[in-house]
């Protein structure tokens, strides 16, 4: 038992090495209040790529994710052109966008949005146009989110928890909720379930409510 324990916590810090070597740029936010595995945040201004996409939540989510993964791997409109190599070939190719975290995703009546941050190093003007018309650009305004935190399998089971959970709080607390709730996903397939990062964000309305008071 001690050997697989041990063989566990070796396999872990490989991984988060090779996460760190891999580090990618994230959603920035202050942290107004915390609260256990609770938090409220204030969100910078950020562009989304996104995609709808039918059918269940995990479905839905690894469609959207390669619709997405596409988009900034090259499939769009960039002049971008590759290098002349041998034997001399040359052809368009998009641009290459980094990858960022977390992977959204939305409940929109019987579909879901899934959609990836842009680096802030971009502007709509700036971004490629996605090739697939199922892919679009959306500027999306600061905004104050409450969220939630865990670890754990990607499972509309967990989401459902823990969005019930964000929810039962954001009412304890005397907050108003704006909008629809977000699965935020930060790591990778392979990262394993119990090293995953994953949260429910809900949009809530400015005023802290309660805690305005104390």
């Amino acid at each position: 038992m001690k050997h697989f324990a041990r063989i566990m916590v070796a396999a872990a810090l490989i991984i988060m090495g090779v996460i760190d070597a891999m580090a990618i740029e994230e959603a920035k936010y202050e942290v107004i209040k915390r609260d256990n595995n609770f938090e409220i945040r204030d969100y910078d201004a950020h562009i989304l790529a996104e995609t709808v996409v039918e059918g269940n939540l995990e479905d839905a989510g690894k469609e959207g994710f390669k619709r997405l993964f596409r988009y900034i791997s090259g499939d769009n409109r960039s002049g971008g052109k590759v290098a002349m190599t041998a034997p001399v070939s040359q052809e368009p190719m998009g641009e290459k966008i980094k990858m960022t975290a977390p992977v959204g995703q939305q409940r929109v009546e019987e579909s879901w949005v899934v959609s990836f941050m842009m680096p802030g190093s971009y502007t709509m003007q700036t971004l490629p146009k996605p090739e697939d018309p199922k892919v679009t650009l959306r500027p999306v305004p600061s905004r104050r989110m409450a969220a939630v935190r865990y670890s754990g399998f990607w499972s509309e089971k967990g989401y459902l928890q823990h969005k019930e959970e964000l929810e039962s709080w954001i009412h304890g607390m005397g907050l108003t909720i704006v909008g629809d709730p977000i699965w935020a996903r930060y790591n990778p397939p392979f990262m394993p379930w119990f090293l995953r990062r994953n949260e429910v964000l809900i949009p809530i309305d400015a005023d802290i409510g309660q805690e305005k008071a104390r």
